[in-house]
């Protein structure tokens, strides 16, 4: 009888919140959706969500910007279609006594009401505050207009994931679709990777080979669809986390065989695909969300926890262990056994864990007792196939520290404000201290100091506070998830996936469509701010911006587009001459700031034409060396020796530590100095070779320097012999402009 009651008041308390969300009270009326309309809105709206979440796990995590940005039209497009739908389900009660515009204006204002009826849209302003600071920087001022442009393209898109989530999250059933989304999800991801690891699925730079034991101990890492390994062991362990909760649930209480396999069936494979990732800071930081998942479990629910943990941790570990032996590279049917094998191995004993566990005292003793062997033997196993790579030392380790202190003294030069989108990857190589290889900083707060300053870092700040205070008290089972996220991102640059960002965002609209959340939000005591607006010109201008927002983010996603197709076309094999001219001319009106546009179509350009264009998008990217390098070579081809050596100082103080250009600087300087002296022009031409001469011994003490040191030397900086080569004849011609003639070999 008490459950009857218990099933009725859930069933007319899910009935009181369908009714509370279908309906809108505005000036004592009802904004009322059918019941079909309303299933159906859900529906396409959870189908978009979950399609831009797969759709972002496909193309490669999202970290090139090339991929970000057909997705920003297929997100944008998916916001339209649905609002078109909404405005075609959307029901206004008929009023009587009103005629011709002021029907329509009533329309429009309950309209605008049932969009507003929304308490979550404060959440996704987070993103689109980022995103607009990135714009601001465009016109006061970065290190790269293209960087700041690609990042507000980023922002942009989440701030319109976030959108579709938290009206996702405010629907009725919300919370099935973002189940639903993470499984579907987390599942393509894990088990492509596994299946690829196992050699049934071919999945390119899916798996990262090297020689380099530092990397990697079995020679092979895998990357799945991220192509990445550090990036894909945190979002394995994201996703596995959560299931692992999940599944501690389940084993709270007695259940039926197949709904307990149901229920730990992606615990193995998840943790396999961790551990063959072989990211030492994904296993760090997994493993102190692990900790917290324990401690915020209820006390008679942490054993269950363990127990869920037990058998799928040590099959996976024996997985990876005969996979990494194999380098990865098994044959299909044994790895497909191996798999299978693992993967029955740890269905059958977590199912036998739970009925000792269910069973009496010593059942209880006996699955405690096989609960801590199956740890011990998963971390013998694991430790032991990468001591190889724990004993080649820690230089990784030591180079990111090194990246971390030069990233630190270029944030403090712009500590507030930031320097703008791709400041590290634009600057780095003007203020390394060494020349270590590192387009990316490895941390993503850091990253995000540098680009946006205190400002970003404080809007970040309060994303995080307000998702991990709704998950505090709504959703504690999603944070071990969201733990990972901080934690690895703070170490790596996983931040630089965008699909990682679209997790995240799924994990805070999912605690916000909870049930207890959606009473407590939708009534009339939810927060004044984002209310609907009274006073017409502010409804006006609120959806003035919203359609300025959408409709400039789309431009400028179209407009990149455009770009990146002319360029690439431009670029192949089959074009030449005038019809790539006409390409690149295309490419360059539609994108004007990216260098490799400009620097391509100046190849193709008469002298002065090409000067200008390269100075016009100089203005565009300052810290631009190869901008700077082209700048040096027009010069020196056009016999102008002191522009050509200021152009080239400004190249090789952006980017020191590369043996390739300060050859070419050499041997255009050389070039130029030539030229004046056939031209007649006897003591420009000496002051050119002399200035050319300083660039060289400045180059050959710096590779001393680095040559003498300890620290690392990954871009092979040294002293090659074409720069011997162009050094001594630049000698010979500032200190003897007659001498006999010296090689003119190219670089």
């Amino acid at each position: 009888m008490k459950e009857a009651r218990s099933d009725k008041k859930a069933s007319r308390s899910k009935i009181s919140d369908t009714d509370r969300l279908d309906k809108v009270d505005g000036g004592n009326q009802e904004i009322v959706f059918s019941g079909l309309s309303e299933t159906a809105l859900t529906t396409v709206l959870g189908l978009i969500a979950v399609a831009l979440l797969l759709t972002g796990c496909l193309c490669r995590g999202l970290f090139y910007a090339t991929d970000v940005y057909p997705m920003v039209l297929m997100a944008s497009g998916s916001v339209l279609i649905w609002f078109v739908l909404f405005i075609m389900c959307f029901n206004a009660p008929k009023t009587r006594g009103q005629l011709g515009i002021a029907q329509w204006l009533d329309y429009l204002k309950r309209l605008y009401e049932a969009i507003m009826q929304y308490a979550h849209f404060r959440w996704m302003l987070w993103p689109l505050a980022i995103a607009v600071w990135f714009g601001l920087h465009v016109g006061m001022g970065t290190v790269s207009v293209q960087g700041s442009l690609e990042a507000m393209l980023r922002w942009s898109l989440l701030a319109i994931f976030a959108l579709l989530t938290v009206m996702l999250a405010a629907r009725a059933n919300g919370a099935r679709w973002f189940a639903c989304g993470w499984q579907m999800a987390g599942g393509l991801l894990v088990l492509s990777g596994v299946l690829a690891a196992c050699g049934v699925l071919p999945l390119p730079y899916g798996v990262m080979r090297t020689t380099d034991p530092e990397i990697s101990s079995a020679g092979a890492r895998l990357g799945g669809l991220l192509q990445y390994p550090n990036a894909y062991g945190a979002v394995v362990g994201m996703y596995a986390l959560e299931r692992l909760a999940a599944a501690a649930r389940a084993i709270t209480r007695p259940l039926s065989a197949g709904r307990l396999i149901a229920a730990v069936l992606p615990l193995m494979p998840a943790q396999a695909a961790l551990l063959l990732s072989e990211s030492r800071g994904a296993w760090l930081a997994t493993g102190c969300a692990a900790v917290a998942a324990f401690a915020l479990q209820r006390r008679g629910a942490r054993v269950p926890l363990l127990l869920a943990t037990a058998a799928p941790l040590a099959c996976a570990a024996w997985l990876y262990r005969q996979l990494a032996a194999a380098q990865l590279a098994p044959a299909p049917v044994p790895g497909l056994l191996a798999l299978a094998g693992a993967w029955a191995a740890a269905l059958l004993g977590t199912l036998l864990l739970c009925r000792l566990w269910h069973s009496g005292a010593r059942a209880r003793a006996a699955a405690l007792t096989a609960t801590v062997l199956a740890g011990i033997t998963a971390a013998t196993v694991a430790v032991a196939s990468t001591a190889d790579r724990m004993a080649a030392g820690v230089g990784t380790g030591l180079s990111r520290l090194q990246i971390w202190r030069d990233a630190l003294k270029l944030w403090t030069e712009a500590a507030w404000l930031g320097h703008g989108g791709e400041t590290w990857r634009s600057m780095f190589r003007a203020i390394q201290s060494s020349p270590y290889v590192g387009g990316e900083v490895h941390n993503g707060f850091l990253d995000l100091a540098l680009d946006t300053g205190v400002i970003g870092l404080l809007l970040l700040a309060g994303w995080f506070f307000f998702t991990l205070r709704t998950m505090w008290r709504q959703a504690p089972q999603l944070l071990p998830s969201v733990i990972v996220f901080g934690l690895h991102g703070s170490m790596d640059f996983d931040w630089s996936f965008t699909f990682l960002w679209m997790m995240f965002i799924w994990l805070g609209g999912w605690a916000l469509s909870l049930p207890t959340l959606q009473e407590s939000e939708a009534d009339k005591k939810r927060s004044r701010f984002l209310r609907p607006l009274s006073p017409w010109p502010q409804r006006i201008f609120t959806i003035l911006i919203v359609m300025f927002w959408l409709g400039g983010t789309v431009w400028l996603a179209g407009q990149q587009v455009a770009a990146e197709q002319q360029y690439r076309l431009a670029m192949s094999k089959n074009i030449e001459g005038a019809e790539q001219k006409v390409l690149l001319t295309a490419a360059y009106k539609f994108n004007p700031y990216r260098p490799d546009i400009a620097i391509s179509l100046s190849r193709t350009l008469p002298a002065k034409k090409a000067e200008s264009i390269l100075v016009q998008s100089l203005s565009c990217s300052p810290v631009s060396p190869q901008l700077y390098g082209e700048l040096g070579r027009l010069a020196a081809q056009s016999g102008r020796g002191e522009s050509a050596g200021n152009y080239f100082e400004q190249s090789l103080a952006l980017n020191r530590f590369d043996a390739s250009s300060q050859s070419q600087a050499l041997y255009w300087m050389e070039q130029a100095s030539r030229r004046e002296l056939a031209s007649g022009y006897a003591e420009r031409g000496r002051q050119t070779a002399a200035a050319g001469v300083k660039m060289y011994e400045r180059y050959r003490e710096l590779s001393e320097e680095v040559a003498a040191g300890e620290k690392r030397n990954d871009r092979r900086f040294e002293l090659g012999e074409d720069a011997l080569r162009y050094g001594s004849n630049l000698r010979l011609l500032a200190f003897d402009p007659l001498a006999s003639e010296v090689s003119r070999k190219s670089p």
